[in-house]
C-alpha cells in the first residue's frame, strides 16, 4: 500500500508542478506581449508620444507600412488559446486523478497506477506536443522593430506580413525565411531561402489553411482537388507539404512502353474518389455531361490513334485545318527533338510524336477526369500547370510548341497576349509554333489573328476554315525568327 500511495502522490505532485509551470509560462507570455506592444508607442492613448514615431509606423515602407496589427493580434490570441486549452486539460486530468484517489480510499481498494509507458505517452501527446506547437507559434510571430536612427533602413529586412496572416501552422512555417545554418552565402549567393506561394493565396486563406492542415509525416488527405482549385484560383505555385501522398490500393505494374502508348491503363491505378466516373469505361461513353466536354472521345484509343494522320487513315471528316504530323515535321526536317504540348487531352499528341523520336511534355489538369494520371500511365510526361502559370522552362529551349483546344474564342485577349509572349520566350530561334484548330467567332477572327501575327513569325502554313455558320477554325505553323 505504501508503494501505491507513493506513486499516487508523486503523480499528483507532478501534475501540480506542471500546472504551476504553465501558469508562470502564461504570465511570462502575457507580460512579454504587453511589453512589445508598449514598445511600439502606438497602442496607448493618452501618453506623450512623439508624432514622428506614429508617422513612421503608418508610412514607413521599410518596416511598418505593410504590417498587419490585426493579424498579429489574431496570432497572439491563437497562442493564448492553445496555452489555455493545455492548462484546462492538465487541470481536468488532475481532478480526474483526485476523484479516483478518493473513490479508492472509500472502497479500500488499491489504486490503478499509470504505467511508465502510459505516462510517457500522456506527456508526449497531451503536454509536450501542444506546448511545442505554442512555442513554434510564438517564434513565428514577427514584429518590426523601429529604426534607431543609426542603422540604414534599406539594410533592415522588412517583416513579411504573410507570416502572421495565415492560421495553419504549416503555412506559417513554409513562408518563414530559412537562414543558412553556417551563416555563409549559399551556392546561389543568398543568406536565406524564401519559399514562395502565389499572391492570390492571400485571397484564398481559408482554402490554403485547409490544404495545409495535416499531420506532419503521416499520409496526406485525399484533397488533390482542393489543391487544383487553389491553382486555378491563382494560388500557384502551391507550398510543399510534409506528408505522404496517397496512392491507389489496387495499383498494378504499368504496361511496357510500346504497349502502353495506345492502351487505356488499368482502372486500379487511378484514385477515382473525386470524379463522377469510377472507371475508364465510363469516361469512354462520350457523355458531355461528365465535365470534360472539351475532350469527349479522348479516352477512346482507337479514334485517338488516327489523329494527325490524314483522311486516308480515319473515317472521320478532315477539314483543311487538320494538319498531318509528318507535314509539319517536314517544315524543319531533323530539327524538332523536344517540345511542349499545351492541349486538352490524354497525351495522344505526345504519343504520336514519341513514335517519331520527338520528346513532348504535355500540360495537364484533372478537370473532371484523370488526365495527368492517364498520360503518366501511358508512358508520357504530364506537366501539372495552369494557363496562368509562367512555364517552368528556360528561355530559347523548345523546338516546338503545340496547342489544341487549350485556348479558344472564350479567352481574354490580354491573357492570351501574356501566354503567347511566354511561348515565344521558351521557343528557340527557328522553333515552330503549331496552332492546331483554334476556334473562335467569325467576328473575333481579326483580333485573334493579330495576336499571333504580332510576333512576325515566318508562315509555313496558315489556314482559316469554317467550323459552323458563325465560327471558324484557325490553324497555323509558324517559325520563330532569330533575335539578337
Amino acid at each position: 500500500m505504501e508503494g501505491f500511495c507513493f506513486a499516487r502522490c508523486r503523480f499528483t505532485r507532478l501534475m501540480a508542478v506542471m500546472q504551476l509551470a504553465m501558469g508562470v509560462f502564461v504570465m511570462i507570455i502575457s507580460m512579454a506581449s504587453l511589453h512589445r506592444f508598449y514598445a511600439t508607442h502606438s497602442l496607448l492613448p493618452g501618453l506623450d508620444v512623439d508624432p514622428a514615431h506614429c508617422t513612421k509606423f503608418h508610412t514607413d515602407t521599410s518596416g511598418y507600412a505593410s504590417f498587419d496589427i490585426r493579424a498579429l493580434a489574431d496570432r497572439v490570441d491563437d497562442v493564448l488559446v492553445q496555452l489555455a486549452e493545455l492548462q484546462d486539460k492538465l487541470e481536468a486530468t488532475a481532478l480526474k486523478v483526485a476523484k479516483k484517489t478518493k473513490k479508492s480510499k472509500a472502497r479500500r481498494k488499491p489504486q490503478e497506477n499509470m504505467t511508465m509507458p502510459e505516462f510517457r505517452r500522456f506527456l508526449e501527446d497531451e503536454v509536450i506536443h501542444p506546448l511545442y506547437s505554442a512555442h513554434i507559434a510564438l517564434r513565428l510571430i514577427r514584429i518590426p522593430r523601429p529604426d534607431d536612427g543609426d542603422g540604414d533602413a534599406s539594410t533592415t529586412p522588412a517583416v513579411d506580413p504573410l507570416v502572421n496572416f495565415f492560421t495553419a501552422e504549416e503555412t506559417r512555417k513554409y513562408v518563414t525565411a530559412k537562414g543558412n545554418r553556417d551563416g555563409l552565402p549559399s551556392v546561389y549567393g543568398t543568406n536565406r531561402t524564401y519559399s514562395t506561394i502565389g499572391h492570390a493565396c492571400v485571397l484564398m486563406r481559408r482554402e490554403l489553411d485547409e490544404y495545409m492542415s495535416y499531420d506532419v509525416g503521416s499520409h496526406c488527405p485525399d484533397d488533390w482537388d482542393l489543391g487544383q482549385r487553389l491553382m486555378l484560383g491563382g494560388c500557384d505555385p502551391l507550398p510543399r507539404r510534409r506528408c505522404l501522398a496517397p496512392a491507389s490500393k489496387l495499383f498494378h505494374r504499368p504496361l511496357p512502353i510500346n504497349e502502353s502508348l495506345w492502351t487505356l491503363p488499368d482502372d486500379g491505378n487511378v484514385r477515382w474518389s473525386r470524379y463522377h466516373c469510377r472507371d475508364y469505361k465510363c469516361l469512354s461513353a462520350r457523355n458531355q455531361r461528365r465535365g470534360y466536354d472539351r475532350c469527349v472521345g479522348c479516352f477512346d484509343m482507337d479514334p485517338e490513334k488516327q489523329r494527325w494522320m490524314g483522311a486516308a487513315s480515319t473515317n472521320r471528316t478532315v477539314s483543311l485545318a487538320d494538319f498531318r504530323i509528318d507535314d509539319v515535321l517536314a517544315a524543319k526536317p531533323g530539327e524538332v527533338r523536344i517540345g511542349l504540348d499545351m492541349s486538352v487531352g490524354t497525351g495522344s499528341f505526345a504519343a504520336r510524336m514519341r513514335e517519331r523520336n520527338v520528346t513532348i511534355v504535355s500540360t495537364a489538369m484533372n478537370l473532371g477526369a484523370p488526365f495527368a494520371e492517364t498520360m503518366a500511365l501511358r508512358g508520357l510526361v504530364p506537366l501539372y500547370a495552369t494557363m496562368s502559370q509562367r512555364l517552368p522552362l528556360f528561355d530559347n529551349t523548345m523546338d516546338l510548341v503545340h496547342t489544341a483546344g487549350f485556348f479558344e474564342g472564350w479567352v481574354d485577349l490580354q491573357l492570351l497576349d501574356f501566354v503567347l509572349f511566354d511561348w515565344d520566350r521558351v521557343l528557340r530561334p527557328g522553333g515552330l509554333l503549331w496552332v492546331d484548330k483554334f476556334a473562335c467567332a467569325r467576328k473575333d477572327l481579326d483580333d485573334y489573328m493579330y495576336m499571333f501575327l504580332q510576333f512576325r513569325y515566318k508562315k509555313h502554313r496558315w489556314v482559316v476554315s469554317f467550323k459552323s455558320k458563325d465560327e471558324v477554325y484557325l490553324s497555323a505553323v509558324l517559325e520563330k525568327p532569330p533575335r539578337s
